[in-house]
């Protein structure tokens, strides 16, 4: 038999219980946005020496090769055409936010429609 401190319907039960998870009538402070570890500090890209390429990856990707130059190059070539219509800036901008789009998993398609919507005028 329960004493009415040891009631499972009393907070104070679970309290006793889980005591890592409080019970709590009123948040105690503000969310914060998520910070992702790899976005603190930007990497500002510079040309790699060939003794950091083979510390940091050897040889262990060379099977990534293929498969991601045969999804780049065309839009490595639709890219320079951009470029010729509008600025190699702007042809860059387009490319590399498509191809990040493909990598987080959109459609190829999709991907090219979501990046020119984001245009007015040839410009984002």
């Amino acid at each position: 038999m329960y004493t009415n401190s040891q009631m499972p319907n009393d907070p104070r039960y679970y309290q006793q219980q889980y005591p890592q998870y409080p019970y709590y009538t009123q948040p105690t402070q503000q969310v914060q946005q998520y910070q992702y570890p790899d976005r603190q500090q930007q990497y500002i890209p510079q040309e790699p020496t060939q003794q950091q390429i083979h510390q940091a990856v050897g040889t262990h990707y060379l099977y990534l090769k293929n498969p991601v130059l045969q999804v780049v190059r065309p839009w490595v070539q639709y890219g320079l055409k951009e470029a010729q219509h509008t600025s190699v800036s702007h042809a860059m901008t387009e490319l590399a936010a498509i191809m990040y789009l493909i990598g987080k998993g959109y459609n190829q398609r999709l991907a090219h429609y979501i990046v020119e919507s984001w245009e007015k005028n040839e410009h984002f």
